[in-house]
């Protein structure tokens, strides 16, 4: 199988950021800096000097504190599907990393990905709930509500760091990866210095590096066409037709690798930036190659590659991690009605 992808260096600073090598501890001082500067911001909002605003609902927000792709967005999207189950009708902001806009919008069945993101697209396409993004996710949550008053949850994608926006939840999501080497960006791959507080833990690999809750997270045994129909993907390998695998997620290699485990015969791999456009982008032209892609890579490559093929990601949490959930949301419920009448959350 042949591959192209990621710059070395790239490569190099990520492999590093997995162990406590020589490149991590020459950028180490660095780290030092923007850890200084994560807790002076945080202390500032923890002493009340700079205010948090709050959402008329509920709000949960489902972050990581690493850098790159940890399994945010289906989390999100199983999220929204679990609280519509409950019966309530959820909602869910986005600042839209990626898009060309700068302001505040609706995600709509016909958005182009450009103008929303292509996670918040996905999401709109994958639940059909009302998505809303804006660099300042207060605005999107207030946009909103305005146009969908019978929401009464949201759900933001991302923002753990995003202080300004005060939260009833916090979820944050691990890979495999964990925390890698402990160390703060650019020496590591965290945002900001961990353990620290957050309601949930949930891990969306298959071994994780500590404690918390547990998902099932497996490629479907189906891609799905642009119009909406599905293909088996035992009859590609059937065919006999060379695939290619592309991918730009965080980590695509991951993708690549979930497709070989279900016994693809995956001949050329391609991995892009994470959210790229794929503008200009073309398959290459030696075989007749069938195109495979993730979901989020697909509302993209549809453009000009109609015929690629999306497979999608199942992504389940365990039944401990939504009783935790449920238990956590009645109390910040409950703590917001005895605010409102005046007494004081227990």
């Amino acid at each position: 199988m042949q591959s192209f992808g990621q710059p070395a260096w790239q490569r190099l600073l990520l492999d590093s950021w997995q162990r406590r090598d020589p490149l991590s501890w020459a950028l180490w001082p660095f780290s030092l800096v923007i850890g200084a500067l994560v807790r002076l911001r945080q202390g500032l909002y923890l002493s009340g000097v700079l205010r948090r605003k709050h959402t008329p609902v509920p709000l949960v927000v489902v972050g990581n504190v690493v850098a790159g792709g940890a399994g945010k967005t289906p989390v999100v999207m199983a999220l929204v599907r679990y609280l519509q189950e409950r019966g309530m009708r959820p909602g869910v902001i986005s600042r839209g990393y990626g898009r060309r806009s700068r302001d505040c919008r609706a995600v709509l069945d016909d958005s182009l990905v450009q103008d929303v993101g292509d996670e918040p697209a996905l999401i709109r396409r994958r639940t059909g709930v009302p998505v809303f993004v804006a660099r300042r996710r207060i605005e999107a949550a207030c946009a909103l509500l305005r146009a969908h008053p019978e929401v009464d949850i949201l759900v933001s994608d991302d923002g753990l760091q995003h202080l300004p926006l005060a939260r009833d939840l916090e979820i944050c999501v691990f890979d495999d990866r964990g925390v890698g080497n402990g160390f703060l960006i650019p020496a590591g791959p965290l945002r900001e210095p961990w353990p620290r507080h957050v309601d949930l833990v949930l891990h969306t690999g298959r071994r994780p590096a500590f404690a918390g809750y547990n998902s099932l997270r497996a490629l479907a045994r189906h891609a799905v066409r642009a119009d909406g129909s599905r293909v088996k993907l035992d009859s590609l390998a059937e065919e006999g037709r060379p695939l290619l695998a592309v991918a730009a997620t965080a980590r695509p290699q991951a993708f690549f690798d979930m497709l070989q485990a279900l016994g693809l015969p995956i001949s050329l791999t391609v991995a892009r930036r994470d959210h790229d456009d794929y503008a200009g982008w073309q398959r290459p032209r030696d075989r007749d190659y069938t195109l495979l892609c993730t979901e989020k890579d697909a509302l993209k490559l549809w453009r000009q590659h109609p015929d690629a093929l999306a497979v999608p990601l199942e992504f389940e949490p365990e039944p401990a991690f939504y009783a935790a959930f449920d238990r956590l949301l009645d109390d910040a419920r409950q703590a917001r009605l005895s605010s409102a009448y005046g007494h004081p959350p227990a």
